[in-house]
């Protein structure tokens, strides 16, 4: 039985006020259309993570104008500063369609490293129209003396190795992929800002919350609920979850990335992608 116990799809478009951002730090990418200097840019951010918000904060502050866009698949996002939008684009023709129409002079993928669908878009609507692409992605996650890591290419993967590591299992891969192990005879412990929808493996624990998580945290979570073996994508960022696994050599299924486009320019830090902007 399914229990829940705590906190790009193509929805219409929805337009949302603008929120303050934060301050962050090469060549320049991308001579705007619309004037002669970076101030005259034009950037929009396909964004939904803590990098594209502080991308948007700095760019902002520095006069440039900014639009993020947000897949809406969180009913309660947190909103960078700029301009919002909600909802898909329509593939890549929609997006390249947008790019043309808006005047974008830089395209910034700042998505989840494992939102594929909105960057394969991405780096063709960027090829059709000659709009320069940055990649923005957080160096994902090393393993360290101590882990027992299994890499997987993919979540059908995982559950297919799942039984033979573990019978308590930690699910952190988001909640659109639970149904990847539904047939898994297991009990399962997932965490997501969301429900998941069917189908969900039988028995199912659900936690909804969002992070930043505390080491300490992740330890009563673990102990708690006799936690024997960890899943999660290789997402990078904190990783409280990775450190309590490595001190009670629990085992981890590691879901690699998908590559990146490659024509696009791909940087790991807020002020790196910033500085290519507006130097």
């Amino acid at each position: 039985m399914s229990e829940i116990s705590g906190e790009h799809g193509q929805p219409g478009e929805v337009s949302l006020n603008p929120h303050e951002g934060v301050v962050a730090g090469g060549s320049t990418i991308g001579a705007a259309r619309t004037g002669s200097g970076p101030a005259d840019r034009r950037v929009l951010i396909l964004g939904g993570t803590s990098e594209a918000r502080a991308l948007a904060g700095s760019l902002s502050q520095s006069g440039i104008a900014v639009i993020s866009s947000l897949a809406g698949r969180t009913s309660t996002p947190l909103l960078p500063a700029g301009e919002v939008r909600i909802g898909g684009f329509g593939g890549a023709p929609g997006l390249a369609a947008y790019l043309e129409a808006e005047r974008i002079d830089v395209l910034v993928d700042a998505t989840h490293p494992f939102a594929a669908v909105i960057s394969d878009n991405a780096g063709a609507a960027a090829a059709v129209t000659g709009v320069p692409l940055i990649v923005l992605r957080r160096p994902g996650w090393s393993e360290q003396a101590g882990d027992v890591w299994h890499r997987v290419r993919e979540l059908g993967e995982a559950a297919a190795l799942l039984p033979r590591l573990g019978h308590r299992v930690f699910l952190t891969t988001g909640r659109q992929g639970i149904g990847e192990f539904a047939s898994v005879d297991a009990w399962f412990l997932a965490r997501s800002v969301e429900p998941p929808e069917p189908p969900m493996p039988a028995r199912l624990e659900v936690v909804l919350d969002r992070g930043p998580f505390t080491l300490e945290g992740e330890r009563r979570l673990l102990t708690r609920h006799r936690i024997d073996v960890l899943v999660t994508k290789d997402s990078g960022g904190p990783d409280a979850k990775l450190i309590a696994a490595r001190e009670r050599h629990i085992p981890v299924i590691m879901v690699n990335r998908p590559a990146t486009a490659p024509s696009a320019r791909t940087v790991s830090t807020v002020a790196e992608a910033a500085r290519l902007i507006a130097p």
